[in-house]
């Protein structure tokens, strides 16, 4: 009987604990795809850049050859103007590395090619009806050739117009695919471009192109969603995960979409090892439970023989309890101290920033004191003149003399205010900020330091306002981070010269900061904390300048990248996101 009792909880205990690792596998499956989401969302939108930015460099070839004399000297039928218009093309494809360049007519004929080409092109094909309708056309499509069957060629054309606006010819650009491919950084991401979202265009893996081959049939994929992501499982070949997170975006621009296949391996195994581990202690508190039965049953059988083994059951099982409350405790201390060191780490990482201003404003004290002290000593001047015409009875001059005290006191107030705004520890959310406004403060909070270098600043600044999405007094700390790092780079050079530019853009602006210094040595290591190039000393700082700035620009949804200028001397330029409010010059 009471064996019965005992086995007929074991099957239901096991679904019990069956249920349980399947809910936490579950769990840790959806939580180990969410960061796995993120990092696929990045590099898909990295990929997508480069794409966009290297096939616009031959929608802009295409413009500006439009407009060249020579080409509109061959259209006009010229003397010798197809010799020259057939160098020209050829010398720009090889400095480009365009696929082929050519001049067409408004009938269809090519008048002049960077190399061999049909004597003649439909005027009604899309590309070239469109350029000479008076647009700019685009189109991706595979060319193969009997050396290469997947040959893909993305081709622009550009009008080219003449009087009122009408169209005298286009100019056609083409790039291979292929040079973008052999220079495209290593992943261990899947990652590829679809045309028509059917047949891959481009990719990272040279076995997804296939002319021929769509790309459902290829990747024989079946898709799942229950985890709120899509992931998909393949039979794809060996290259391939058998399962991967599968994200896309759109590039309407190029009319190519962007596809990538990230492997789900790291997730599945963190999520079985926590499944195990709950199902491990599932049986071990069954085991732990059926242990302690089987003894209090044995022990009751024997209650009237043996009531000093019952007292000695009785006193382990309070020791193990007290046991499980001594590690209930401690796991709450663990979680509070956990907490607290969370805490910390935030107010830390804000004492730093803070810590970057205070050690800029020391930098730059014993300049601002000369800034102080010379409106101090004309006050004190333009005060004992005033005196003196005063006693010799002619106001007007004391009052000159008066006005240029105001002045000199309100260039005093300006100064004490900049350092004020500049060393509080700004707190406020994110709201709208004039960049041009902050670009001036950095400047005139820098001044002394830069008369005192002898730098040149050639600061291009806008006539309308430039607003951007941002906190005033943090963009303030990272436009003289990137100043004061051009200043310290440039101190043993004697051309020193720092250019500051606006670019604004659709949905972003981007500040540019570029000094004459002699680059950088390391750009993956250059927004490290504590990596600097300088002696680490309490003058020269201890590199957490970038870092610092990093973390800001990033806590505004913004990006800041440093590279070399081919002209010599680093360029930092700071992208951020713009506020949509009108601008006012």
């Amino acid at each position: 009987m009471f064996r019965y009792l005992r086995t007929k909880w074991v099957f239901p205990f096991l679904l019990a604990t069956v249920a349980i690792s399947a809910g936490v596998w579950a769990m840790a499956w959806r939580a180990a795809l969410s960061p796995l989401s993120e990092q696929a969302a990045s590099e898909l939108a990295l990929a997508s850049d480069q794409l966009t930015r290297h096939l616009f460099r031959y929608r802009e070839l295409a413009v500006v050859l439009a407009e060249h004399p020579v080409l509109r000297d061959r259209l006009g039928g010229k003397a010798d103007g197809s010799g020259n218009a057939d160098r020209l093309l050829q010398a720009m494809a090889d400095m480009t590395g365009a696929h082929h360049l050519s001049l067409v007519a408004p009938d269809g004929k090519v008048l002049a090619a960077s190399g061999e080409a049909k004597a003649q092109l439909d005027p009604r094909a899309p590309l070239i009806h469109r350029a000479l309708t008076g647009a700019l056309g685009a189109e991706a499509r595979f060319q193969p050739v009997p050396r290469r069957p997947t040959q893909r060629i993305f081709s622009f054309a550009a009008p080219m117009h003449g009087a009122a606006d009408r169209t005298l010819g286009a100019v056609v650009a083409r790039t291979d695919l292929l040079d973008f491919e052999e220079n495209w950084p290593s992943t261990a991401a899947a990652l590829f471009f679809t045309l028509n979202g059917k047949r891959i265009f481009a990719a990272n893996r040279s076995e997804l192109v296939n002319a021929d081959r769509p790309r459902e049939g290829f990747l024989k994929s079946s898709a799942s969603h229950w985890t709120g992501h899509e992931v998909w499982t393949m039979d794809a070949g060996p290259y391939l995960p058998d399962r991967a997170l599968h994200l896309t975006r759109d590039l309407p621009v190029i009319g190519l979409t962007g596809e990538i296949l990230l492997d789900t391996a790291p997730a599945e195994r963190t999520a079985a090892l926590l499944a195990g581990i709950a199902a491990a202690i599932c049986l071990g508190i069954g085991a732990l439970l059926l242990a302690v039965g089987e003894r209090r049953r044995a022990l009751n059988k024997q209650l009237r023989l043996k009531a000093a083994a019952n007292a000695r059951l009785e006193s382990r099982v309070a020791e193990r309890t007290k046991a499980l409350s001594t590690a209930n405790a401690d796991l709450l201390r663990e979680n509070r101290e956990r907490r607290e060191a969370e805490a910390a780490l935030k107010q830390a990482q804000a004492d730093l920033v803070q810590a970057g201003k205070l050690a800029a404003l020391g930098e730059m004290s014993a300049g601002i004191s000369h800034e102080l002290n010379q409106p101090l000593m004309a006050i004190r001047s333009f005060a004992d003149n005033g005196t003196v015409f005063l006693q010799r009875g002619q106001a007007d001059k004391a009052g000159q003399n008066l006005g240029r005290i105001s002045q000199q006191a309100g260039r005093m107030d300006r100064i004490i205010k900049n350092l004020r705004a500049f060393a509080r520890q700004e707190s406020e959310p994110i709201t709208d900020v004039d960049l041009v406004q902050v670009v001036d403060q950095a400047l005139e909070m820098l001044a002394p330091r830069i008369k005192a270098d002898r730098v040149n600043v050639e600061w291009a600044q806008p006539h309308v306002a430039a607003w951007v999405r941002g906190g005033e007094v943090r963009l303030q700390q990272v436009v003289m981070n990137l100043m004061s790092n051009g200043m310290d780079a440039m101190a043993d050079r004697v051309h020193r010269k720092i250019e500051i530019s606006l670019v604004p853009s659709t949905d972003r602006v981007i500040l540019s900061v570029r000094d004459t210094g002699p680059g950088i040595d390391q750009p993956d290591r250059l927004f490290d904390p504590f990596y600097t190039t300088k002696q680490v000393s309490a003058t020269e700082g201890m590199g957490l300048g970038l870092s610092i700035s990093y973390g800001l620009v990033q806590s505004f949804g913004g990006a800041i990248r440093g590279r070399n200028h081919p002209d010599g001397g680093a360029v930092f330029t700071v992208e951020l996101d713009r506020a949509h409010r009108q601008e006012v010059a």
